[in-house]
């Protein structure tokens, strides 16, 4: 416990980081009117800090792609992301706690009919820059042309003032995207279906058994179910026990 503290919060805090977007998901966090942060990954890392019996210190990026990027840097301890191979690179991740599936928001002028039309010349998919759902349309849809933004407020307003034909996101977020861009439709299917698991810098193998015990822990308990269910994901499916990233 010493050691996982130590590694986990070594600044006497617990730093989370955590994504900001417009809709939350498993991975995204809100702003609330009063300019407060709300989230799955917030509610399960004041959870956390509490095990450790250490304050909560949330640190706010655009994205997972801005998070993995800063995960050699010090700048926290742990992380709820996204899995792909890349990211692997970055940081090590432990136990999965989310069941993911990405797909693509058809703005209200598109012609996309299905996940694979998308994978045409000429139609232009937009996304936030380094995320694993953006990484995979890229692969997926070689033909496309993937236009990158660094927040997905940007994206939203570039789908809805027609610059694209599409954004890619986990169809969770879509959901809370969806009413933002009217006239819009999320497709059936997906062209990514992976994990979003609880994440730590690199090289720290204590800590990383210790908030993969940890996010078990969540599972069984019900406390993945209520931090989905308290964000309005009820739809979203909790991982199951054991299950690695």
């Amino acid at each position: 416990m010493a050691d996982s503290a130590a590694q986990l919060a070594p600044t006497g805090k617990l730093r989370v980081a955590i994504a900001i977007a417009p809709s939350p998901s498993a991975q995204f966090a809100i702003k609330d009117a009063a300019g407060h942060y709300r989230g799955v990954a917030i509610i399960l890392g004041q959870a956390l800090a509490k095990k450790l019996g250490v304050p909560v210190e949330l640190i706010a990026h655009n994205g997972s792609g801005e998070i993995q990027n800063s995960a050699a840097a010090n700048k926290w301890g742990v992380a709820f992301l996204p899995v792909d191979e890349e990211r692997k690179k970055f940081v090590d991740f432990g136990n999965a706690y989310h069941l993911l599936q990405s797909t693509y928001l058809v703005g209200p002028s598109g012609k996309i009919a299905s996940v694979a039309a998308a994978n045409t010349a000429g139609v232009r998919i937009g996304g936030v820059a380094n995320t694993a759902t953006f990484r995979t349309s890229n692969k997926t849809a070689p033909n496309a042309t993937h236009v990158s933004f660094d927040k997905t407020d940007a994206a939203v307003a570039a789908l809805r003032d027609g610059q694209v034909d599409a954004l890619a996101f986990s169809r969770e977020s879509l959901t809370g995207l969806a009413p933002k861009v009217p006239g819009s439709h999320i497709l059936d299917g997906g062209f990514l279906n992976s994990t979003t698991s609880v994440a730590g810098p690199k090289g720290k193998p204590e800590s990383l058994a210790y908030v993969t015990a940890f996010i078990e822990e969540a599972k069984a308990s019900g406390l993945v179910r209520q931090a989905f269910d308290e964000m309005g994901l009820k739809t979203s499916q909790v991982a199951p026990a054991g299950m690695k990233s």
